[in-house]
């Protein structure tokens, strides 16, 4: 099935106008053609996604848009974050082949001997009650879901699905004939062994293999260097391994506080008895090694790429590397340069699972 042409800019500029005549220009010296476009604002510019949106319509032709607001974005081989800037990404899927929704999934047929699953690209307003519709969309679509929550630092979320909209959960859902590859980075390493949560209160892990939490955190710092202590602290974080998975699945959390009198946890999760748990750092050298060998995998799945999305956390980018455009740079050493659209989000999603501090890799 021809899926090209598929292409990919990003444009950097405070002016609005400016920025769509740049990116619609680059889009045009690479090719012509397409169906369906992705189109991604940082909230710098979040005000005039509408506006984007038209003026990429009118001057690319295609009529189909999606996307959303993050606090940075990317674009080819460059990412810009805290910066005024915008990225796009024209595809040349089949019409009968993908199906924009807002809200609700539309029924998409599926042949008796089709190949595969449906794969739905979902954006999210973070102020949306969204973690039962995720399960939701995914059980009534039958299609693995990739995404993001939408990131802003103003009251703006906006989301284009055809139309401009808000509120909700929108996106674009690809047919089974579409071949997606799909991974997840975490980019944290862990600092002791899995335990598990025995006692808890409400968020509070109050008992961690029949110990209090501190007391087994402490026994896993242990060994770690006097020099590297503060360091590591600063890092710290904690593993929920995801249950019934046999690939090492797992979310990243944060510790909202530690009791020291009595040893309690906070964790910025729902936690339950039986419930596993491990103390984990996020830094950039793991962060590095563990994109790299996450892209090279998922190139390895695929015969051809013609275009990739990449979904990445807010605290990633500059934030944990030096640049949002070296975070790309990891990935493209990998894809060879593909098409390349994404933005950094509010929490990434895999599965109907909701990720912090991950990057979730598509390509198609």
């Amino acid at each position: 099935m021809p899926l090209d042409p598929f292409r990919a800019a990003i444009a950097v500029d405070d002016d609005p106008g400016r920025a769509a005549n740049k990116l619609a220009d680059d889009l045009a010296g690479q090719g012509s053609g397409g169906t369906v476009g992705f189109i991604y604002v940082t909230d710098r510019l979040g005000a005039n996604l509408s506006s984007l949106v038209e003026t990429l319509r009118h001057k690319t032709g295609i009529e189909s848009w999606i996307g959303t607001i993050g606090l940075g974005v990317i674009g080819g081989r460059s990412g810009a974050f805290d910066q005024p800037a915008v990225a796009a990404m024209i595809c040349g899927w089949p019409k009968d082949q993908f199906a924009l929704y807002d809200r609700v999934a539309p029924p998409f047929k599926i042949s008796p001997d089709a190949f595969g699953i449906p794969t739905a690209i979902v954006h999210v307003d973070p102020r949306h009650p969204f973690d039962g519709e995720l399960k939701a969309l995914s059980a009534a679509s039958g299609a693995y879901l990739l995404g993001g929550l939408s990131a802003s630092r103003t009251r703006r979320f906006d989301q284009v699905a055809g139309k401009m909209t808000e509120g909700g959960i929108s996106g674009l859902l690809l047919g089974p004939d579409v071949s997606v590859a799909i991974g997840v980075s975490q980019g944290c390493s862990p600092i002791g062994p899995i335990r598990t949560i025995t006692e808890t209160q409400d968020n509070l892990v109050t008992s961690l293999d029949g110990v209090p939490p501190l007391q087994a955190l402490l026994v896993d710092l242990a060994v770690a260097k006097e020099d590297e202590l503060r360091q590591l602290l600063l890092s710290l974080h904690v593993g929920l391994p995801v249950p019934n998975c046999d690939t090492g699945d797992y979310v990243v959390r944060n510790i909202a506080g530690i009791n020291t009198e009595n040893g309690y946890i906070a964790v910025a999760d729902e936690v339950r008895p039986g419930q596993k748990l491990f103390f984990c750092r996020r830094d950039r050298a793991a962060a590095t090694k563990d994109l790299r060998t996450m892209a090279a995998k998922l190139r390895g799945r695929m015969e051809k790429v013609h275009g990739a999305l990449y979904v990445s956390c807010c605290a990633r980018g500059p934030n944990l590397f030096d640049s949002a455009a070296e975070e790309v740079e990891l990935v493209q050493e990998q894809l060879g340069g593909v098409p390349l659209v994404g933005f950094y989000a509010n929490g990434e999603i895999a599965g109907d699972r909701v990720y912090g501090y991950t990057g979730v890799l598509a390509l198609f």
